[in-house]
């Protein structure tokens, strides 16, 4: 390409300054209605399309109101500037927690991390709260390790998918559902979009999530089946290149992405108390051999009542998912108040394995039935083999309450029992409402 004439002139001359980014002006939730996401995206390389190759290493210059020349310098043709997320690294977006809803026998327990232990190591350990804290140290920049690279868009995201997802795991999804709202669009191609290889910047498990936390912060759960939907035709798009090029690892990947968002489709669908939509779309869907969409099906039909539905789901769980069918019958015999018939079946599914969820049912038959020391042996020993879920602590918790009216001490016990157990990736710390103080 030649050098581009220029027309001499008398006195000052003013060359056109290069495109630069103003600070962003108030923009629009992504929920809003006229904030359109298939917008064309506006050039952010700052570089004409007339530069020639002898002029990418020069400066332009361009005057200042005051008469002062400021030399801004120019981005090469094809190269496109790293995103800028330093909106992402406000303090003030992130809410401060506290341990006051964690019970005393972990707050005082040796197990309580070193405040200057990396994340690594306290995700490793289950240790939510604590891991939730050093990402937004690490985000802002209030932590030992300094802040991070506004452009380094993969730190930041693995960061805060870190936050949000620990919030959620410890009982303060309102919390998250609050912060996920400085990510705004994740549609926006400006932002979120690599402009060289056409790549979403935002790891697929931050977009995933991303939809149920603002779909709960905006008060708009309908919008949240519209955005899975999207994200649905992308994996179909993904599974039909990976196909094309013969690529059976990735296929098998977004074929897995893809029935994970059908089922998430269906609890959105329950959370707008659209039951029948619900049980119609996961009717539609076609269960992959593991019996998880048969049980989907059973739990959803006696949600509502129906129980002679629930039992034909059991019927469609192939040979590999016998235990599934099992459960499904026991959870309808639950139903229709037949609990001698259901202990039968938990008890026949606890010979042949330690479940926790099986073990909570059995004890729950057992309650029914008046056999309620039976049925507290029972979780008292799940617990003492090292298991911990918020399920089974509350329901402990519960029968300790039938047991006595001096339950306070026995949950107390529970927490210094829970307390010295190892720690785990599957969560260490737990708070006041598992034990029902």
């Amino acid at each position: 390409m030649s050098e581009p004439q220029r027309t001499p002139s008398k006195g000052h001359t003013r060359n056109k300054s290069s495109t630069k980014f103003r600070p962003r002006s108030a923009t629009k939730g992504p929920l809003d209605a006229d904030d359109d996401p298939l917008t064309s995206p506006q050039s952010t390389t700052g570089t004409p399309a007339h530069l020639s190759p002898n002029q990418k290493s020069r400066h332009r210059t361009s005057a200042s109101p005051q008469g002062q020349r400021v030399r801004s310098p120019v981005t090469p043709v094809g190269e496109a500037r790293p995103k800028d997320f330093s909106f992402l690294l406000r303090p003030e977006i992130y809410h401060p927690l506290t341990p006051l809803n964690v019970p005393l026998a972990f707050r005082n327990s040796s197990k309580q991390p070193d405040p200057e232990a990396p994340l690594e190591d306290l995700l490793a350990k289950g240790h939510f709260r604590a891991a939730a804290i050093a990402a937004v140290q690490e985000l802002t920049g209030s932590g030992a390790s300094g802040s991070v690279d506004p452009k380094d868009a993969k730190r930041i995201f693995s960061l805060l998918y870190t936050r949000l997802a620990c919030l959620t795991l410890i009982d303060a999804t309102s919390l998250a559902a609050q912060e996920v709202k400085a990510l705004e669009d994740l549609n926006n191609p400006r932002l979120y979009v690599d402009e060289i290889t056409g790549e979403h910047l935002v790891p697929w498990e931050l977009r995933v999530l991303n939809v149920r936390l603002q779909a709960l912060g905006f008060g708009d759960t309908r919008r949240s089946v519209m955005s899975y939907h999207d994200l649905a035709r992308e994996a179909r798009d993904r599974i039909a290149k990976a196909t094309a090029r013969h690529d059976n690892t990735h296929r098998e990947l977004w074929k897995s992405r893809l029935h994970e968002l059908g089922i998430k489709v269906a609890g959105a669908l329950v959370e707008m108390d659209d039951l029948p939509g619900a049980a119609s779309h996961l009717d539609s869907m076609r269960d992959r051999g593991d019996g998880k969409i048969a049980l989907s099906k059973a739990l959803l039909w006696l949600h509502l009542g129906d129980v002679g539905s629930a039992r034909k789901c059991a019927k469609q769980c192939s040979e590999e998912a016998a235990v599934t069918e099992k459960v499904i019958l026991a959870l309808c015999d639950m139903a229709d108040a037949q609990y001698e018939a259901a202990l039968d079946k938990w008890q026949e599914l606890r010979s042949d394995s330690v479940d926790e969820m099986v073990g909570i049912n059995a004890a729950v038959c057992l309650l029914y039935l008046g056999k309620l020391q039976e049925g507290r042996d029972i979780l008292e020993g799940l617990v003492d083999s090292g298991l911990s879920s918020h399920t089974l602590l509350f329901n402990l918790s519960t029968v300790y309450e039938l047991c006595t009216e001096r339950n306070r001490n026995l949950k107390m016990k529970l927490t210094e029992r829970v307390a010295a157990m190892e720690e785990s990736p599957a969560g260490w710390e737990k708070t006041t409402a598992d034990f029902k103080l």
